[in-house]
């Protein structure tokens, strides 16, 4: 089983890299979450790898760190969730807010994550709330719908999602108030 990869990032594109290891080249599929973090074409690279053996192929997932990994090994064992659904979960929600929002038990914002309906939004909720909530430091909170529109105004301004979240909750927890003050100290705080 191949657990990490480390060597010379030959290729990247939104869902995949081919990663060269003295003369071999390993294509694994990715997360956006992950894609974002990369290096140049050409850098040296270490991605935490999930293998998955099926009856016609081996294939392999790669993260950017140990938590994304073990965020993927979670969903992949709830029922009905297979390697491409954890990808596509991972691309659309970043771990923090995963976790938070599984606490809160928000299946609205799930559903937001293309490929995942109601049902299945459901279906991770009851399986992983007592799990996350044990995991989560008791001052995380869920975004609130102030925040989700903060966040959903920066990523309209070509932000990342992962780094709105970041400054929108950061500024929430420091002085909540009104839409646009918190865009605005989320701004400040990205362009510092």
């Amino acid at each position: 089983m191949i657990a990490r990869l480390t060597g010379v990032l030959a290729e990247k594109a939104p869902g995949k890299v081919l990663i060269d290891v003295g003369g071999v080249g390993y294509g694994a599929m990715i997360p956006l979450s992950t894609f974002y973090k990369l290096p140049d074409e050409g850098s040296t690279v270490t991605l935490e790898i999930v293998t998955n053996l099926r009856e016609s192929a081996l294939e392999l997932f790669g993260f950017q760190d140990r938590r994304e990994r073990r965020l993927f090994n979670t969903l992949r064992s709830i029922s009905g969730i297979g390697p491409r659904l954890g990808l596509a979960i991972l691309s659309g929600i970043e771990p923090e807010e995963f976790r938070s929002v599984i606490v809160a038990g928000d299946i609205g914002r799930l559903t937001r994550i293309p490929g995942v309906g109601r049902k299945t939004a459901e279906r991770i909720v009851v399986e992983l709330k007592d799990k996350m909530a044990a995991e989560l430091p008791m001052d995380s909170v869920a975004p609130s719908s102030l925040s989700e529109d903060a966040i959903l105004a920066l990523v309209a301004l070509g932000y990342k999602h992962g780094d709105a979240s970041t400054a929108v909750l950061a500024c929430s927890k420091d002085a909540p108030g009104d839409v646009a003050g918190l865009i605005k100290r989320s701004l400040a705080r990205l362009s510092a």
